[in-house]
């Protein structure tokens, strides 16, 4: 018997519980070629800002073991190229869309909502909050409760009621629960977890740092741990809040791992890079995954490492395949 993989993102039904990732799939059109995009759970874009944007000099990515450095800068067209030519493409051929956003100000935030707010074909938007606050001496939002509950508050008055706002929180933070109950208490009405956190690798032959900014953010296999723990704490923490899984999800194995923490939504990027189908068969090898361990849904497996007759249940499902 096949698994309902259906989940909700709030009170929106995927099909699937697996998207890609902010900034590794551009704007649909890239994995197009490839498959169909209805396939997916969601697409989400790339983080879209007010201006047209080039991004930081290069060299702006690097291999490291277990996973890469970027510094690419949100680099874009800005959201009139946005609105005018990536979305409707996506919304003629009715691909759900998490539209990403990011800004300098908390202002910046509330115009580029309200830019979305009546356009057709936006399924949700996610709010990046690892930007830095030009406001505040460029701190970054996702670092502090109140500046990141501040920027929620401003995209959730703005946005449609039917459209909801996702809150992406970074793992740099003492205490990324209480940033998770700021966003919540503004108004999100979804957590993505995690960001990437922040990294650096030097070049030993040219004495110098290998990206030109110095530092970027670490993405691969190497976080997993680090994203699964924080899934795991803001589940515990805030039970009732769908959580998007994000960061170092290679396979099947890896999205049920951030689900039994209390994930209902798993986000996949770096994979992408190098294997344009990752999606389809994290999704394929996780269905598998709960098959064989008796789960007839998917949304019967979200979370459920915090309780304590998770283990009985994987003894009788595996004693009952016998």
């Amino acid at each position: 018997m096949s698994v309902d993989m259906r989940t909700f993102l709030a009170h929106v039904e995927l099909a699937n519980p697996v998207t890609t990732a902010a900034g590794c799939a551009g704007s649909g059109r890239e994995l197009a070629q490839f498959f169909d995009l209805h396939r997916l759970g969601a697409l989400v874009t790339r983080s879209i800002t007010m201006a047209p944007r080039a991004g930081r000099p290069t060299p702006r990515m690097a291999e490291t073991p277990s996973g890469m450095l970027n510094a690419v800068g949100l680099q874009g067209p800005g959201i009139d190229a946005f609105l005018e030519r990536e979305l409707p493409w996506l919304a003629q051929r009715g691909i759900r869309t998490v539209v990403s956003v990011g800004g300098g100000t908390v202002a910046e935030y509330s115009a580029l909502a309200r830019r979305l707010t009546d356009a057709p074909g936006v399924t949700a938007v996610e709010v990046n909050l690892a930007c830095p606050n030009i406001e505040d001496r460029g701190r970054v939002f996702a670092r502090d409760g109140g500046a990141a509950a501040e920027v929620i508050a401003s995209v959730r008055s703005v946005m449609r009621y039917d459209v909801p706002v996702v809150a992406k929180l970074s793992p740099d933070v003492a205490d990324v629960v209480a940033v998770a109950r700021a966003c919540v208490d503004a108004g999100a009405d979804a957590l993505s977890m995690i960001n990437n956190p922040l990294g650096m690798s030097i070049d030993v032959d040219a004495l110098r740092p290998t990206l030109a900014a110095g530092t970027g953010g670490l993405s691969g296999p190497a976080i997993l741990p680090l994203a699964v723990r924080c899934v795991w704490q803001v589940h515990a923490a805030i039970p009732g809040v769908p959580i998007v899984g994000v960061g170092g999800v290679m396979s099947g194995h890896d999205a049920l791992q951030l689900i039994l923490a209390g994930a209902c939504v798993v986000g996949v990027g770096t994979a992408l890079f190098h294997d344009p189908y990752a999606c389809l068969r994290i999704e394929r090898e996780l269905e598998e995954l709960l098959q064989a361990k008796g789960f007839h849904r998917l949304a019967d497996a979200v979370g459920l490492a915090h309780r304590p007759t998770a283990r009985h249940l994987l003894v009788d499902s595996e004693e009952s395949s016998l």
